[in-house]
């Protein structure tokens, strides 16, 4: 199962607006999710993103994150 969703990004601004809370956003579908998707995309109640998720994309082997990419420097 994974942990969370390599496709969800919490952002304080878009659509033209800025938020005081960071709102979950999914890289696949380009847009911002309800509560409720953002529980799967974290894998909250025993859901995992790769079964529940209809958007969910398995990441490409050999493309971690950018953090894993510049720690490897």
């Amino acid at each position: 199962m994974a942990e969370t969703c390599p496709h969800l990004a919490y952002r304080e601004e878009g659509d033209g607006k800025s938020f005081e809370t960071a709102r979950a956003f999914c890289t696949v579908t380009g847009s911002f999710v309800q509560p409720m998707r953002a529980d799967i995309c974290n894998a909250r109640y025993g859901l995992d993103p790769a079964r529940d998720c209809e958007f969910y994309e398995e990441p490409e082997p050999g493309r971690g994150d950018r953090d894993e990419v510049d720690a490897g420097r």
